[in-house]
């Protein structure tokens, strides 16, 4: 599929998803479109009630982990939320960096940037704001940000490398990152992989966990760090469906799979 033909249906996706509310993005992969069965979109998904800054009307359960909660975010800092979405991981970062900071959001969704900004508004933020744009092609001055966060939305992005370049080239010098996303681990067995991958958030573009990890050291950047990662467990009867009852052992049995990671590392000085 064409970079071009994968974005559009990462926008009609995440524009439908936009309108629901977390508990029905629980019933399918993808909200009422349902492409990918009756299957729960919120399996990656961590807690964050006690956050922080934490708005229930902006959490819609499309995270993979909380990379705020590694992401060293100072009082003052102005962040970079990629992929913001309604707002959820923007709002947790604006309690860190306070009234003296700043927080933007960037998403190419227009619900969601819709949906993020009618959230802010109900909270009255003044140091938060929205913009749409591309990740690769981001629409923002250099040298910009203290910090950049993300979650569970550099995985959809097409072309990685340039997605890590373009964070490297708006990130102040002495900046870092800390995302959350989603990367395989070894080869996953050919009749389990399209469905593993649709399962996993209807994500086609996790990639083998060490060639995410060597994109960001080419990238240059440094102190590279993965503080977490969790494997996500698919039901034996998905399984069942694609192989054997050896290989379902195999799999289950430290053999390949799909995790969530956060990771974090930093622009030179």
């Amino acid at each position: 599929m064409k970079a071009e033909d994968l974005k559009l249906i990462v926008q009609e996706k995440y524009g439908e998803i936009a309108s629901q509310s977390k508990l029905i993005n629980q019933s399918s992969c993808c909200g009422s479109t349902s492409c990918c069965g009756e299957v729960d979109y919120t399996i990656f998904s961590d807690d964050y009630s006690g956050q922080a800054g934490y708005n229930p009307d902006a959490d819609l359960g499309l995270g993979c982990g909380i990379p705020t909660n590694f992401a060293a975010i100072n009082k003052g800092d102005h962040v970079l939320d990629l992929g913001s979405g309604a707002g959820n991981d923007c709002f947790v970062a604006r309690a860190l960096v306070g009234d003296g900071g700043k927080v933007t959001g960037l998403d190419f969704t227009d619900a969601m940037i819709a949906k993020a900004k009618e959230n802010n508004l109900k909270l009255g933020f003044t140091n938060v704001d929205f913009v749409k744009g591309d990740i690769e092609e981001m629409p923002l001055p250099d040298n910009t940000f203290d910090v950049i966060v993300s979650n569970c939305v550099l995985n959809l992005v097409p072309d990685k490398n340039k997605a890590f370049k373009q964070m490297m080239r708006v990130l102040k010098p002495g900046g870092h990152f800390c995302v959350s996303d989603v990367v395989i681990k070894g080869d996953l067995p050919e009749r389990l992989r399209k469905d593993a991958e649709m399962y996993a958030g209807c994500v086609s573009g996790a990639i083998e966990m060490d060639e995410y990890l060597d994109i960001i050291k080419r990238g240059g950047f440094i102190d590279l760090l993965v503080h977490k990662q969790k494997e996500i467990a698919i039901p034996a009867d998905v399984l069942a469906n694609y192989l054997s009852s050896e290989e379902i052992f195999a799999f289950q049995n430290g053999g390949p799979g799909i995790y969530s990671i956060t990771v974090s590392a930093t622009k030179q000085s």
